[in-house]
């Protein structure tokens, strides 16, 4: 019963949020707690990075760890490449897209070949990797910003992961992929508002 409670309650979350709470530059504060707290607070990000680690739980080893280390270490070129000021057209919608296919792979139990899981999310990374990016020159201490905003990242694929640890049991694996559906609809919603 709980995990029907925390995927309503997830569900919910999610259908209310506003559309990339996560890439508005003016509440950049600028310093560890501020890169810390940015992509918990843009439930967006949030969808995403809980579906890769999710998704890598689901797929089991080595795609359990190996998603969430590609998507930070590609996440940080798109970083780059939006610091350069290189234009990436779409970066919102490509964000939305990132929910929403992620969230459908799991929800479909879709287990593509290992690379091919690799490049989705790596590609999904450049388009989040380049919306902070953007905004990382206004921030007070960038290095410091980028340190938390990666820890951050990181403890949200840490989250998916467990979660995702739950397809041991049958269950369990009802309950990931129904959360799989709820970051697919929140991905639909988001993209709905980005376009």
């Amino acid at each position: 019963m709980w995990v029907y409670r925390l995927l309503w309650s997830a569900g919910l979350g999610l259908l209310l949020a506003t559309n990339a709470q996560a890439h508005s530059a003016a509440e950049i504060g600028g310093g560890f707690v501020s890169g810390l707290l940015h992509p918990v607070l843009g439930w967006d990000h949030v969808a995403a990075m809980v579906a890769v680690g999710l998704w890598g739980a689901f797929l089991g080893n080595p795609a359990l760890w190996l998603l969430p280390v590609v998507f930070p270490l590609v996440m940080a070129l798109g970083g780059a490449i939006g610091i350069a000021g290189i234009n990436i057209p779409s970066v919102e919608i490509g964000i939305a897209l990132s929910a929403l296919i992620l969230g459908a792979m799991i929800l479909l139990a879709a287990r593509p070949p290992l690379w091919l899981a690799g490049l989705i999310v790596a590609a999904f990374a450049v388009f989040h990797g380049h919306a902070h990016g953007t905004e990382l020159p206004t921030a007070a201490s960038p290095l410091a910003y980028s340190l938390g905003f990666v820890i951050a990242t990181g403890l949200l694929h840490l989250a998916g992961i467990g979660f995702g640890l739950l397809v041991r049991w049958p269950l369990g694996r009802v309950a990931v992929r129904a959360g799989g559906a709820v970051i697919a609809i929140a991905g639909a919603l988001f993209l709905g508002s980005a376009v």
